[in-house]
């Protein structure tokens, strides 16, 4: 007997969300893979020591910069037709960054991919919402799905990228991309919707405004260890990239059809939840980037073990999400979870600062971490489906390209001020532990104080909703979209 349209419909369905996890859970990871690399990739190309930093931000600005042009772009030509454009442009990036042989190439490389990652992400959020945001009860459970393939890529790429770099080489960190674009271009068409788009202009002023200022920001922070806090030029370049955001600001309110409307952000909780999911990433970010720092330069351990030290997090995550997360939504509402997840995630923040130079894994690293891993779980879905909940039907696209420029400008930022603040805690010292524990506690001190502010912020900015009894399935997942 044949499978029922119903069935064959539910069961395509399920594989697109599997195809959308995949690219969250790859745009993610390719923040986080090169990490282990960096030192091959600075002695093979020539990057100076201050230069090294920008083969992540590369990635980083372009990505932030770009999701707001990416979510119009998906409202104007169809979240199918960008996603498949996003995966073609990430693996020409790739390619790109894996053969380069010198500095210029690799940062254009990288620039590319996170080009592709600004198609991908918004693109990718649009889908799930046509696909799923008309069945309430099965909405809380994509989320969940979705939302765990994020901070599990994050924590699996620093994994995946020991692996490569130690059992092949560093330009696989990237070439690992262009199978898996491969595999999503072909089964695209057949279990995405198509979705029609719709008239209208496109914003370029607004988009080469935001990124050169959100990348006028960053430069100055990852420069200031080097120019001084006080210095000219860091105050100077961190005006310009002030300017450039005001000038974004103001073309918004000017035109007919702007990038970003300025009226979404009356939309309920969307301010709130975006400040959130900043501040989630700015600590969440050099938590891990540094945690694999104490990993391997202070406890000694290879790329491949500090690696594996870093997957009973991304377990956590991954169980937390998938089968708590979407239970205690539906029991106790977003709000709740978003502040206690927040001041969670700043608790094991707190608790990696108290590491060791003579430490160990079991003791310094590991139920810190987890800790970590169960404050992330808790606070990421909630604030992800209230970011999305409150948007127009038709600004799906604008709504989710919102959401995630926040999330990697908290990174990008985040990282950049932890860095710095690492540095000038001693933590420039390759070969001294004590020195190098000394910057790395600071930094996660640091990423502790956003966690708790971010905490703070959902507290007195995100409007109370309604928890609401998980269906007869027993899945938990809520009977309204979070709001």
């Amino acid at each position: 007997m044949s499978a029922s349209p119903v069935a064959s419909t539910d069961a395509r369905r399920w594989s697109a969300l599997a195809l959308i996890a995949l690219a969250q859970f790859i745009v993610i990871m390719d923040t986080s893979i090169i990490g282990v690399a960096l030192p091959e990739i600075q002695t093979d190309l020539g990057f100076s020591q201050e230069d090294l930093s920008w083969v992540f931000n590369a990635y980083v600005v372009a990505f932030g910069g770009l999701l707001l042009l990416g979510g119009r772009l998906s409202d104007l030509l169809g979240a199918r037709r960008l996603f498949g454009a996003g995966w073609a442009v990430l693996a020409a990036g790739s390619l790109t960054a894996g053969l380069a042989g010198e500095v210029w190439v690799e940062l254009t490389g990288r620039a590319l991919q996170g080009v592709g990652a600004a198609l991908i992400a918004p693109s990718a959020l649009a889908l799930l919402m046509t696909l799923f945001g008309s069945r309430p009860q099965e909405l809380g459970k994509a989320f969940a799905l979705y939302g765990a393939a994020a901070p599990a890529g994050g924590t699996a790429g620093v994994f995946l990228g020991g692996v490569v770099t130690q059992y092949a080489s560093w330009p696989w960190v990237f070439w690992i991309n262009i199978p898996v674009a491969l595999i999503v271009l072909a089964l695209t068409p057949a279990l995405m919707p198509s979705g029609a788009g719709r008239r209208g202009s496109i914003d370029l002023a607004g988009a080469v405004t935001v990124t050169a200022g959100l990348a006028a920001a960053v430069y100055a922070v990852v420069r200031a260890p080097e120019t001084g806090w006080g210095s000219a030029e860091t105050w100077l370049v961190l005006a310009a990239g002030a300017a450039l955001i005001g000038a974004f600001v103001a073309i918004q309110a000017r035109r007919r059809e702007p990038l970003m409307r300025p009226g979404i952000w009356r939309a309920p909780n969307l301010a709130g939840a975006n400040i959130a999911q900043l501040l989630m990433a700015a600590a969440w970010i050099p938590m891990w980037f540094f945690l694999n720092l104490y990993l391997q330069q202070v406890l000694g351990l290879g790329a491949f073990a500090s690696g594996s030290a870093l997957l009973p997090m991304t377990v956590a995550i991954m169980i937390m999400m998938i089968v708590l997360a979407p239970r205690l939504i539906s029991r106790f509402g977003p709000k709740p979870l978003v502040v206690i997840g927040l001041f969670l995630l700043g608790a094991g923040m707190f608790w990696l600062s108290l590491a060791r130079p003579d430490g160990n894994f079991l003791v310094d690293v590991l139920p810190a971490s987890l800790l970590s891993a169960v404050g992330m779980s808790l606070a990421f879905i909630p604030s992800l489906g209230t970011a999305l909940s409150g948007a127009r039907p038709e600004e799906g696209g604008l709504a989710s390209g919102i959401v995630n420029t926040s999330y990697q400008v908290g990174s990008a930022l985040g990282l950049a001020a932890m860095t710095a603040i690492a540095a000038a805690h001693g933590a420039r010292e390759p070969g001294d532990p004590v020195a190098l524990t000394n910057g790395f506690s600071a930094a996660f001190l640091g990423a502790a104080a956003l966690a708790v502010a971010g905490g703070l912020a959902a507290l007195v900015t995100l409007r109370s909703a309604p928890a609401v009894a998980g269906g007869a399935d027993g899945g938990g997942a809520s009977e309204e979209v979070p709001a």
